[in-house]
């Protein structure tokens, strides 16, 4: 498969805002760890999207990529370069998301390469991200270059609510 990876500004977003609302949905209904409970509802979803990310992307503090196949909404990851006054040289990856039909297909490393690019187009020199320890995203990050700095025991809930699970932080220099 051959993903196209392409920036969504603001005006994207809400077009392809249904598209957006279901891969994040539909990845943590299946246990995604990426900041919700699996009792996420599309509404919820959606106001995600417009009321967190839009306006960071329209301040012009973060990134949002999309992979794309035959027009289909595939994937997702954010970079956020919106850092501390004392930070200008770091950005950091979040919520990389693949939709669970499209997984193991190469979108996430297409996603991750097109954001560390864009990072290096901006002049940052250092990449952070966090993912849950053991998930199987870890193997990925550290695919394309990501270190492990440390891991945090008890770190936030599964999205079932029913045990806390480690984050492993990792970073990456450019």
């Amino acid at each position: 498969m051959q993903p196209q990876i392409v920036e969504l500004d603001a005006r994207a977003l809400e077009h392809r805002l249904t598209a957006l609302v279901q891969i994040l949905a539909d990845s943590v209904a299946l246990g995604a760890a990426i900041g919700f409970m699996d009792s996420l509802t599309h509404d919820e979803a959606a106001r995600f999207w417009r009321e967190s990310v839009r306006p960071e992307i329209v301040a012009g503090r973060r990134i949002l990529f999309a992979a794309q196949h035959r027009g289909d909404m595939l994937g997702t990851v954010q970079l956020i370069t919106g850092m501390p006054l004392n930070q200008p040289h770091r950005c950091e990856i979040a919520k990389m998301i693949v939709h669970p039909r499209a997984r193991r297909l190469g979108l996430g490393r297409a996603l991750m390469t097109r954001a560390i690019d864009r990072a290096r187009e901006l002049g940052k020199t250092l990449i952070t991200l966090d993912t849950r320890t053991g998930d199987v995203a870890e193997p990925l990050y550290a695919s394309v270059g990501f270190e492990v700095a440390g891991v945090i025991p008890e770190y936030a809930w599964d999205p079932d609510g029913k045990a806390k699970h480690a984050t492993t932080y990792m970073y990456r220099r450019i």
